[in-house]
């Protein structure tokens, strides 16, 4: 899809254009759509053609376009899915998941597209928060916000001199900080690869500027906006960019919101505890998901459409 500003997304759609539902799974900060592929995996495993899924690398990240650090912000990540669900899915309802960053972004769509929300009918923020992430200690000692500062500005360092085949031939870095701050346990080291892939393909101005935009994040205030709608937030226990208290905030300020903590996960919930997410997903779904078809034909129903359109 084209942006208003000119920059194209990656998009990709699994089922029928005309399924009774339509789920949008918004990923995380330096991963891409692949970030839910055990999730897409799941519902079409469980819903066929009864549903829709559309998944996105969100600006700055995978196959979209390449933004400016002064660009990075979720306020424009936020208008991208609006124009994406007009797009793609301008009746209907809608299920909409966000990891992460995706879920920061699906707050500032709340606000800026009230209209929208008429037409959810299930939200799942998943390692996400409304704000205050400026005192998030990432599990290091409270050396000050300077010096963990310093983490994405390294990474983006490495992305300025080095080659990604460079980065890729002895990932020693990416691979540190991924699995040190981003995962729990037990880990597969496949998802790990994934997770340090992102990484590595993200530019130094998507790492740094959507860093400081995630600083600047405070929209609680946007939490009103889900009353009414069945809300699952999860977490996990060890998790140190989003920790537990941030979840505890989101779910005690939407009226009966179901909080998880899912233990020992760290932030890469819909990698590391695959299974807990995608339950959660399928039963957002399964009041508006339609019959299924049999298997040859809802394989081909499902079959993903991918690429751009304007």
């Amino acid at each position: 899809m084209r942006t208003r500003d000119s920059l194209w997304l990656d998009v990709t759609t699994y089922g029928p254009d005309d399924a009774p539902v339509t789920v949008f799974l918004a990923h995380c900060w330096t991963l891409d759509q692949q970030d839910w592929q055990y999730q897409v995996r799941d519902l079409l495993a469980e819903h066929g053609h009864g549903i829709r899924i559309v998944t996105w690398d969100h600006r700055g990240h995978g196959g979209s376009s390449d933004v400016t650090r002064a660009g990075a912000r979720i306020e424009l990540l936020a208008r991208d899915w609006g124009d994406l669900v007009d797009h793609l899915a301008p009746t209907g309802p809608l299920v909409l998941a966000g990891h992460s960053i995706g879920g920061m972004a699906m707050l500032e769509l709340a606000e800026q597209r009230p209209d929208l929300f008429e037409r959810v009918v299930g939200v799942a923020l998943v390692a996400t928060s409304s704000g205050d992430l400026d005192t998030v200690t990432l599990g290091l000692p409270d050396v000050g916000p300077l010096v963990r500062s310093q983490i994405p500005r390294m990474l983006a360092l490495r992305s300025m001199t080095l080659s990604r085949r460079a980065r890729r031939r002895a990932p020693i870095t990416e691979r540190l900080v991924m699995r040190t701050l981003l995962f729990g346990t037990p880990v597969r080291l496949g998802d790990v690869a994934l997770a340090v892939e992102g990484l590595i393909s993200c530019p130094g101005a998507t790492v740094v500027g959507y860093y400081e935009d995630c600083l600047r994040h405070d929209r609680a205030t946007a939490l009103q906006r889900f009353a009414g709608i069945p809300t699952h937030v999860l977490v996990g226990s060890r998790d140190v960019l989003t920790p537990p208290a941030h979840a505890r905030v989101l779910a005690e300020g939407i009226p009966g919101a179901t909080l998880t903590v899912a233990p020992g996960a760290g932030h890469m919930l819909p990698l590391e505890r695959d299974a807990l997410v995608s339950a959660t997903l399928v039963g957002l779904l399964r009041p508006y998901a339609g019959r299924a078809l049999p298997d040859d034909a809802a394989a081909a129903a499902a079959a993903p459409s991918r690429g751009v359109a304007s």
